[in-house]
């Protein structure tokens, strides 16, 4: 009997977001650990790169263009997904958007709407549908959400986004809650400043990089592929006595 046991060989995963930076990394980290991966972004060529490097780990990689804020697209993605995977085991919440850096008070309402049912209202409803499909096979499975380290402090100038990401830790803890009876696990990461092309606008400036590094103990910022391995853990029967937790990857700054 293996102790700590990280395959997820069998199994089949969902990634929404996982065309680039930490979605792409969590994808072929599942792929490598043993899952068939389906990636879901909006733009089919951006997601043709992640399936390459998910077949290039020997197991199958499929694309989904999804837009996460239409709920008939999140209902393609779950049926397409079990329509050519054959199951779902494993979803990743991971898409999200900021299309506006600034005060609160600056905030334009379609700015906060779109904040909100891109970050928040997606991973709820798409939470759902694979719970469902969870269940038809019966043996359990696991959601992981994408939050920040916004999400539990605020962040200046994120204001929107920060309030989406606390309150995917809440969702992460009331579905964890609620769907234990089902055999399903739901925790969730809080990433600090990772070095991606969503949170440019951040590491590009060096004020705010600055800030970032004296207040890390590592004195760096992320890189997308050091998210993954939190997600295979989540994913793995690893964590198996594990649901309802937030971990925060963020080279202890908020230690």
């Amino acid at each position: 009997m293996t102790v700590a046991n990280f395959s997820l060989a069998g199994k089949v995963a969902i990634v929404t977001g996982g065309s680039r930076g930490i979605g792409r990394s969590i994808a072929v980290a599942l792929a490598e650990a043993g899952a068939d991966v389906c990636v879901a972004a909006r733009k089919p060529e951006a997601l043709e790169e992640t399936v390459a490097a998910i077949k290039a780990t020997g197991r199958k990689g499929i694309a989904v263009p999804t837009n996460v804020r239409e709920a008939e697209g999140l209902q393609n993605l779950v049926a397409e997904t079990k329509k050519q995977l054959g199951r779902i085991d494993i979803l990743v919440n991971n898409a999200a958007t900021n299309p506006q850096f600034g005060p609160i008070a600056n905030l334009e309402e379609r700015a906060w709407d779109a904040i909100m049912n891109t970050n928040v209202k997606s991973a709820w409803l798409l939470s759902k549908m694979v719970r469902e499909a969870i269940k038809e096979h019966g043996e359990g499975g696991s959601i992981v959400n994408v939050s920040s380290t916004g999400g539990l402090r605020a962040s200046g100038g994120l204001g929107g986004y920060s309030v989406s990401k606390a309150a995917i830790i809440m969702l992460t803890q009331v579905c964890a809650k609620e769907w234990g009876t089902d055999g399903i696990r739901v925790n969730c990461i809080a990433p600090g400043l990772i070095k991606t092309e969503f949170s440019r606008a951040l590491w590009d400036n060096e004020a705010i990089l600055k800030n970032s590094l004296t207040q890390s103990p590592l004195r760096r910022i992320g890189d997308p592929d050091e998210m993954a391995g939190a997600v295979v853990y989540f994913a793995s029967a690893a964590s198996s006595f594990t649901t309802g937790q937030t971990l925060v990857l963020d080279g202890g700054g908020l230690a």
